[in-house]
C-alpha cells in the first residue's frame, strides 16, 4: 500500500461514497445513441485493453511526481463585473470555467471538491486550490455538465450550487437522474440529446456530439456525453468538455460557428486511448474546424490523470497555436478576460 494511504482510516475511505456514485442506471432512452442498454459514440472508440489496465495502474503508481507541479500553482483571486461581459471567461481550474456570453453568465463543469473520485480521502487530488469560493460566485444563468466522470460532476459541489443558486443545470441524457438523486427540483434539470437546444430567455444551448463515454463505478455507459454551444445576442462560445478529436467538430462548425470562443480540453491524453482525450495538436485542429476565434485550453494542470509530464499540455497547445497562426488564451487559475481585449498569454507554468 503507497504511504500517503497507510494513514488513511479505512473506514474513512467510504463515507459518503454511496451517495457520490449517483443515480442507478435503470432508464432507457429514445435517442440515436441508445441501443442494448448504453449509449454509443457515433463512430467507433479506440479504449485501453482491459488486459493492460494492470499494468497502467503499477505504471501511475510509480511514476512519481511527473504530472505534478514542482511548485504552488500562480492563482488569481477573480473579480466580476456587476453585469456580465459580451464575451469573457475565467478559467477555474482543469474544465471549470465561467464563461460571459452575450450578458449570460455560464458555469461549466463545476469542481471544488480536493479530489476526483466516490471517496474523499482517495483519488486523484488538486494540484492547487480552487481560486474563489462556490459562496462567492455571482449569479449564475446556466450550468453546463459534460458528462458524469467525477472531474465533471461533482456531488458536493452540486449540493452548495443547488442552496446557493437559482439556475439550472443543462445536461446530457441520463445525467439528470443523478442530479435529482442529490436532491436537485426536476424543474431546474434539463436533459438533452446532441442536436438539441433549450432557450433560456435568449441563451441558447445547445447539446452537440462528443467522442468519449460515461460511467461513475462498473456500468457501461449509462448516460450520455456532449459538448456544447452556447449563444447569446449574437455571440457565441463553444465548450468541448471531456471529448476526443471527432469529425463532428468539423459539422458543429458549419452549423453553430464561428464562435468567439473555444473553450477546449488538451490534456490527460495518451496513445493507449487516443479517441477519448484530444491531444493539444488536435485541440487546435478542433478550433479551427469550429471557426474558432479565441481559443481557451483547459482539461490540464488540475488533476495528474495521465503519464505526461505537467506542464507539456500548455507548450505543446502553444507551438500548435504560433504555427497555426490561433489567438490563444493561457491564463493562470482564476484570471478573467475579455475575448475583445489583451489576452493571457505569458508562460506562467515555466518553471513548475
Amino acid at each position: 500500500m503507497p504511504p500517503s494511504l497507510r494513514s488513511i482510516p479505512v473506514a474513512n475511505a467510504f463515507v459518503g461514497v454511496r451517495r457520490s456514485l449517483g443515480a442507478r442506471p435503470r432508464d432507457t432512452y429514445v435517442s440515436p445513441q441508445f441501443r442494448d442498454g448504453e449509449f454509443h459514440n457515433s463512430r467507433p472508440m479506440r479504449v485501453v485493453e482491459p488486459g493492460s489496465r494492470g499494468s497502467m495502474a503499477r505504471e501511475f503508481a510509480t511514476k512519481g511526481a511527473v504530472g505534478k507541479p514542482s511548485g504552488p500553482v500562480p492563482l488569481v483571486t477573480p473579480s466580476w463585473p456587476a453585469e456580465a461581459s459580451d464575451c469573457a471567461a475565467t478559467w477555474l481550474g482543469h474544465s471549470t470555467v465561467l464563461l460571459e456570453v452575450g450578458g449570460r453568465r455560464i458555469l461549466t463543469d463545476p469542481v471544488w471538491s480536493d479530489r476526483v473520485s466516490p471517496s474523499a480521502t482517495v483519488g486523484p487530488r488538486r494540484s492547487h486550490p480552487v481560486p474563489v469560493a462556490l459562496e462567492d460566485l455571482p449569479p449564475i444563468d446556466a450550468v453546463l455538465i459534460s458528462h458524469d466522470h467525477y472531474d465533471h460532476l461533482d456531488t458536493a459541489t452540486v449540493d452548495v450550487l443547488t442552496r446557493t443558486q437559482t439556475m439550472p443545470y443543462v445536461v446530457p441524457l441520463g445525467v439528470g437522474a443523478h442530479l435529482r438523486r442529490w436532491g436537485v427540483p426536476r424543474d431546474r434539470v434539463v436533459e438533452l440529446d446532441w442536436g438539441q437546444s433549450v432557450d433560456l430567455d435568449g441563451l441558447v444551448l445547445t447539446c452537440t456530439e462528443a467522442r468519449h463515454f460515461s460511467g461513475r463505478l462498473f456500468a457501461q455507459n449509462p448516460t450520455l456525453w456532449s459538448a456544447w454551444s452556447v449563444a447569446s445576442n449574437g455571440r457565441r462560445a463553444f465548450f468541448g468538455g471531456d471529448s476526443g478529436w471527432t469529425e463532428a467538430f468539423a459539422e458543429v462548425g458549419r452549423r453553430e460557428g464561428p464562435f468567439d470562443l473555444t473553450v477546449l480540453p488538451v490534456g490527460a491524453y495518451d496513445t493507449r486511448w487516443p479517441d477519448v482525450h484530444m491531444d493539444p495538436e488536435e485541440a487546435v485542429r478542433t478550433h479551427l474546424e469550429l471557426r474558432g476565434d479565441v481559443l481557451v485550453p483547459i482539461h490540464w494542470g488540475t488533476f495528474d490523470l495521465a503519464f505526461h509530464p505537467w506542464a507539456e499540455p500548455a507548450d505543446r497547445t502553444r507551438a500548435a497555436a504560433e504555427e497555426h497562426g490561433v489567438r490563444l488564451a493561457q491564463p493562470r487559475p482564476g484570471e478573467r478576460f475579455e475575448a475583445s481585449g489583451e489576452l493571457p498569454t505569458g508562460a506562467w507554468w515555466t518553471g513548475l
